[in-house]
């Protein structure tokens, strides 16, 4: 059984910033590729930043300059750090993994909120 579990996400100020980690546990061989990716209200979930293991990262237009992701390979965990926060930033954050098996698993999400 493998789960994700995120953590760090919540209310925040326009202009500031929030930390989300998360963590893989049980079954995993090996990990390829993790990220996050979040639903607004109403809205399609959306891709907002990948790493693959070897520290390559894609973000999505809208978050790019503003938050920076990252991973511990040995720890099975990566992070979201997230400054210069946008109303339109609220949503839920899920955490996502892609094995080398070729299998998706995801967290069960953190709400972040971005009040003006």
């Amino acid at each position: 059984q493998v789960q994700l579990v995120e953590s760090g996400g919540g209310l925040a100020q326009a202009g500031g910033s929030l930390r989300l980690s998360c963590a893989a546990s049980g079954s995993i061989f090996s990990i390829s590729t993790m990220g996050w990716y979040r639903q607004a209200p109403g809205q399609q979930r959306e891709l907002v930043a990948v790493i693959t293991t070897g520290g390559v990262t894609n973000y999505a237009d809208s978050v790019k300059g503003r938050f920076a992701i990252s991973r511990d390979n040995a720890k099975k965990m990566v992070h979201l750090q997230m400054n210069s926060l946008k109303p339109e930033d609220t949503g839920v954050y899920y955490c996502n993994i892609l094995t080398t098996t070729h299998w998706y698993y995801w967290g069960q999400g953190t709400q972040v909120t971005v009040s003006s």
